[in-house]
């Protein structure tokens, strides 16, 4: 029994994790370069970077936002979840439940997704197949107010409330 302990540590390890955050992607950018009109940017969706001086007011939203507020958000430390506007209703249900009671998240469709879900925070982003991915919330809980955010804990509403 006791030489079976080595071999299953790593096991026991991975399951108290709460999971992996396979497939994370990571960026290097810098915060704080405010810039007025339309950007480009080098992710879809963006995750990070240049953006408005204004931010997004972090919540629900059924239509499509502007990158460039969006952006601001993330370097607040909010996180941006985004779906394919085809995506299933239970789907979006869940991606709905998953931000409920979360201040610092953003919700929303977007067009062109590389994955029916992609979740991005500054310098961080997730694309799965399914909203009841596990790594969806192990992501949230990293990435909201996370360290990667240059001016985390500045505020995520009083912005701009508006849409595409």
């Amino acid at each position: 029994m006791k030489s079976l302990f080595p071999l299953a540590l790593p096991l026991l390890l991975v399951a108290c994790s709460g999971g992996s955050l396979e497939g994370v992607q990571t960026f290097d950018y810098r915060g704080g370069d405010h810039r007025s009109g339309s950007l480009v940017y080098a992710e879809t969706p963006p995750v990070g970077g240049p953006h408005n001086a204004l931010w997004q007011n972090c919540g629900v939203y059924d239509q499509p936002l502007y990158n460039e507020y969006a952006v601001h958000s993330l370097e607040h430390g909010a996180v941006w979840v985004t779906y394919r506007p085809d995506l299933p209703a239970s789907e979006v249900t869940a991606l709905k439940e998953l931000v409920d009671g979360r201040s610092y998240t953003l919700l929303s469709p977007y067009e062109g997704l590389s994955s029916p879900v992609v979740m991005s925070a500054w310098n961080a982003q997730l694309a799965v197949d399914s909203a009841r991915d596990e790594r969806l919330k192990l992501f949230l809980d990293k990435y909201e107010q996370g360290a990667t955010a240059p001016e985390r804990g500045a505020a995520c509403s009083g912005g701009y409330g508006g849409t595409r």
